[in-house]
């Protein structure tokens, strides 16, 4: 694969930015970044799109959470487990990711994020505060699922995964949507790891571009982690709708044939 041009590489870098900026408040960064990499650099196999898009969103997820991490104090309790669970999902997903067309993915995805957005759009007070729905074994055991499962779609595919734990974690663990994004973007650093544990070996990084774009990525996602402390809940929320949203034009236009 030829080197890109620099219009290429400034191009890329600014799409990175923003990409780290909307993972760190509630995720979406893939909606930008993997198709900026597919237009960007036509020569590349998916594998070595999808591992240096790893590299550039660890870089965001890194900055994010430990942002998070000193302002919101998440539990350890919960996303250390949640953590170890996504990193080995993710590991295996990252397996299987050669072997699994996307055309397989995208209309279930497609429903799922429907049926998530009118759900959140339905339920005004949903995330507001923390009213956990589990204690105890049960909590740690439908943390270790999400982690799990979702770990394995990053592996696998990747985009929407920031949003899918936003949701989980306010859905189906009853945290508010600040809460629950810290504790995704400590998920999310987990997976971009496990499925970089396997990359790696293989020689599947562009590192150059990688790296490029893994600084401008930690630049978005520190900014961003900033923002949705300072605004709370109701802007992590309202972000949450309009990724969703976009995630949902973006992917139904797949489907469809539309781009």
């Amino acid at each position: 694969m030829s080197d890109p041009s620099l219009t290429v590489l400034v191009l890329l870098g600014l799409a990175a930015l923003a990409a780290g900026f909307g993972d760190a408040v509630v995720g979406g960064g893939g909606l930008i970044q993997l198709p900026a990499l597919l237009i960007g650099l036509p020569g590349a196999t998916p594998v070595q799109v999808l591992a240096t898009n790893k590299v550039a969103s660890i870089c965001g997820t890194s900055a994010a959470a430990t942002t998070y991490y000193r302002r919101v104090r998440p539990d350890p309790r919960t996303f250390g487990p949640l953590m170890a669970c996504a990193l080995v999902g993710s590991f295996a997903g990252a397996l299987v990711a050669s072997q699994i067309p996307r055309e397989a993915f995208e209309p279930i995805v497609l429903v799922v994020l429907v049926v998530l957005g009118t759900y959140v759009v339905l339920q005004p007070e949903l995330g507001e505060e923390t009213l956990l729905r589990f204690r105890g074994r049960r909590h740690l055991v439908a943390a270790m699922a999400v982690g799990g499962v979702i770990g394995f779609y990053d592996g696998a595919l990747g985009p929407g995964t920031g949003s899918f734990l936003v949701f989980a974690l306010v859905g189906l663990l009853g945290y508010d949507f600040l809460e629950a994004s810290a504790k995704a973007r400590l998920a999310n650093w987990a997976t971009n790891l496990g499925a970089l544990l396997l990359f790696v070996p293989t020689g599947a990084v562009l590192w150059k571009i990688g790296l490029l774009m893994g600084v401008c990525n930690l630049a978005g996602g520190y900014l961003g982690a900033r923002t949705a402390v300072e605004r709370g809940s109701r802007f992590v929320r309202v972000f949450f709708l309009l990724v969703v949203s976009a995630f949902i034009v973006r992917i139904g236009g797949d489907v469809i044939g539309v781009w």
